[in-house]
């Protein structure tokens, strides 16, 4: 290529992402974000003509708080959750598990059912997704005791930043880290996770006792919930010593608040 011809060009992308004509890395909205990846949504919180048809749903309307409630109580948290542009926040407040305005949960129960979010952390966040969730089973301690206050108990889709919260180095093998099934079962290292601060995709699958998640776009974790290999997992966790830990029928669906400030949106469930 001509050499005063490249640098014309330069100079013109230059000056177009002065102008804002190209947006910066990571400026994307999530409607971008999903458009960028192929799955297609036009705008936030909404369902296409294809979705519809093929059964999916609205987990979350993008404006209210309806179909939620607290794990404490039958409503929703009068703090430390805000709702903005269509995106539902938990609020910082130094890393506190369940806090602050608490965990939310559907107030539906689910069995079989696929379910996808999209979900944004912040620097040194931890927060994670929850199914099959019974509220009236007390949380864990860090030394695997019942305990008064913490997160509800559930089979956990680990959302964390690996690269600065210490949960990422404890653990066995990785299993506390993003994509992974919490304190059971890690994600592959090679997984495909978006930096800080840009719109990550998550996507859980329950048949029966089949359950996948999925990491924008990659299977990170398969496992039969009450098979032999399960119940190993289960034996060398922390939660080693609740009954049935995992078999439960159904549950609440979950989205921790653990004291950070993490974004979802695009909240979307099916059942067969």
């Amino acid at each position: 290529m001509n050499k005063n011809i490249f640098l014309i060009i330069v100079c013109a992308l230059a000056f177009a992402a002065f102008l804002g004509v190209i947006p910066a890395r990571g400026a994307e909205s999530p409607a971008e974000t999903n458009a960028q990846s192929g799955r297609g949504t036009p705008a936030l919180n909404t369902l296409t003509e294809a979705e519809k048809a093929a059964g999916w749903r609205l987990l979350w309307d993008g404006k209210t708080t309806d179909g939620w409630r607290s794990v404490k109580s039958d409503q929703f948290p009068k703090q430390g959750w805000s709702i903005h542009d269509g995106v539902l926040s938990t609020h910082e407040n130094g890393g506190g598990e369940s806090v602050g305005g608490g965990d939310i949960i559907t107030r539906k129960r689910y069995g079989n059912f696929e379910f996808t979010v999209d979900f944004k952390i912040t620097p040194g966040a931890n927060s994670g997704v929850k199914i099959f969730v019974q509220p009236n089973i007390a949380p864990i301690t860090k030394t695997g005791e019942k305990a008064a206050v913490g997160s509800a108990i559930g089979l956990e889709f680990q959302i964390l930043d690996d690269e600065r919260h210490p949960d990422a180095k404890l653990g066995l093998n990785g299993d506390r880290r993003i994509g992974s099934l919490y304190d059971l079962i890690p994600a592959p290292k090679d997984k495909r996770v978006l930096p800080v601060g840009e719109w990550n995709h998550a996507r859980i699958l329950s048949r029966g006792r089949h359950v996948e998640f999925w990491l924008n776009g990659q299977v990170t974790v398969k496992f039969e919930r009450g098979s032999a290999d399960f119940r190993q997992h289960v034996a060398a966790s922390k939660f080693h010593n609740i009954a049935d830990f995992g078999e439960w029928a159904d549950g609440h669906i979950l989205l921790q608040d653990h004291g950070n400030q993490v974004s979802f949106c695009n909240i979307k469930i099916r059942e067969p």
